[in-house]
């Protein structure tokens, strides 16, 4: 999981420089042969490179895009369709669990490999035949741009040709084409959504609050065994409740969003997160097997609504033809603490001898991230606010009201421009 979202800023310049449909089929066919090799390697040495980071950057690259598309071909009702996509990872969720029982103890390891990379062979053909952008090209075109330098030069040499003065060399400026060169590159490779405040706080706070947000799906197992040890229920039981409340959640949350206006997703979210760090810290609580399989319930149905509000967010706050790398920078910063979070909560359960500790952290950097998401609407209308510089002059006091468009409750407030936010 920690290579699937670490490669989502190569994957974000992808996506500009080649498009969705390339990017996404190229992502399912590497991740096809990552499992397929899996399926014939037998050393776990190998089996971290072929499984963890080949399958893992596969799915990265076909990832993304998935949520990229979705804006070519939809604005109005952006977020049902984010939710139902993003719903089919919660259906491969609780179908997963049993489906690989029933398949492994027969089959074996190797086969079940080769059986998965099918799936992922098949997804790669099928975007090769949906992912078609609908939106224009954001890349330069020849029209837009002056030539360079090195098209002059090529011009001025067909010219020289057919003179009576044989020109043996024509000299090309390396500066200047080194710059042209690093002009074209910044298009695709460009932090400019970065000086965009609402952006900006949004994407740390979320990395900050997924520190603690797959410690519960990771040591949930562990925690029933040692928890419940005379129930009779299968402890997988509690994944297929998260898994079926979240893609229900995704759903149901997808719909609201398209009727929610723009500050107020932002709103939404963070009650999302704010509820996932107390339903992680109510966890070690329940001292039945029911209980804890209601407060799964409810942590599935705000992981829902936390994962279909973050695309509309990205296209609401940077726009449709920045969206891939806003989304792909913001995975690629939760890269480092999503993947931290579940070895810290193994050495929590290593020192205290169970998991109540390890659980009760987990659920406060979601509510930390979540009332910092409370604060991105009035630090962006505090942006906005011209600075004067102490010693210049006073400004003449207006009588006109005064403009509070930068916060906007019909809009997420964003207050740089397109030509600000380029380098």
């Amino acid at each position: 999981m920690g290579m699937v979202f670490l490669c989502a800023p190569l994957v974000s310049i992808s996506t500009d420089r080649l498009g969705c449909r390339v990017t996404a089929a190229t992502g399912a066919f590497l991740a096809f042969l990552g499992l397929l090799i899996s399926s014939f390697v037998t050393s776990l040495g190998l089996r971290y490179l072929t499984y963890g980071i080949v399958f893992g950057c596969g799915c990265s690259f076909a990832f993304q895009p998935s949520m990229v598309i979705l804006g070519h071909y939809f604005s109005r009702r952006l977020g049902l369709a984010n939710g139902v996509v993003t719903a089919g990872s919660s259906v491969f969720s609780m179908a997963m669990p049993a489906f690989l029982e029933e398949l492994v103890t027969p089959l074996g390891q190797e086969r079940t490999f080769q059986i998965l990379s099918i799936f992922m062979l098949i997804q790669a053909v099928l975007a090769g035949l949906i992912f078609r952008p609908l939106l224009p090209d954001n890349r330069p075109s020849q029209q837009d741009n002056p030539p360079t330098c090195q098209d002059k030069t090529a011009q001025d040499h067909n010219q020289c040709q057919g003179s009576s003065v044989n020109l043996v060399d024509i000299s090309v400026p390396s500066n200047d084409m080194v710059e042209d060169r690093l002009a074209q590159s910044r298009n695709y490779c460009s932090f400019g959504v970065f000086r965009v405040p609402t952006y900006r706080v949004w994407a740390f706070a979320l990395a900050f609050a997924v520190l603690g947000y797959f410690v519960p799906y990771v040591h949930l197992m562990g925690f029933v065994e040692e928890q419940f040890l005379s129930t009779s229920v299968p402890d997988w039981v509690v994944l297929v409740s998260i898994g079926a409340s979240s893609g229900m959640g995704r759903l149901f949350f997808g719909h609201i969003v398209d009727m929610v206006a723009g500050v107020r997703k932002m709103y939404l979210q963070a009650v999302s997160l704010v509820v996932l760090g107390l339903a992680s810290i109510l966890m070690p609580q329940c001292a039945v097997f029911e209980g804890l399989v209601a407060v799964c319930v409810l942590m599935g149905l705000c992981d829902g609504c936390f994962v279909s509000l973050m695309a509309p967010i990205a296209f609401e706050l940077v726009g449709p033809h920045r969206a891939s790398q806003a989304i792909g920078y913001l995975l690629g910063i939760m890269a480092l603490p999503m993947t931290a979070g579940p070895p810290l909560a193994g050495l929590l359960h290593d020192h205290f001898g169970n998991y109540h500790m390890a659980f009760y952290l987990a659920g406060v950097p979601p509510m930390i991230g979540g009332f910092l998401l409370f604060l991105v609407p009035h630090y962006s209308h505090w942006a906005s606010q011209p600075r004067a510089h102490p010693n210049s002059p006073r400004p003449q006091e207006s009588r006109l009201p005064p403009d509070n468009s930068a916060f906007n409750e019909n809009r997420l407030p964003s207050v740089c421009t397109e030509e600000e936010t380029r380098f």
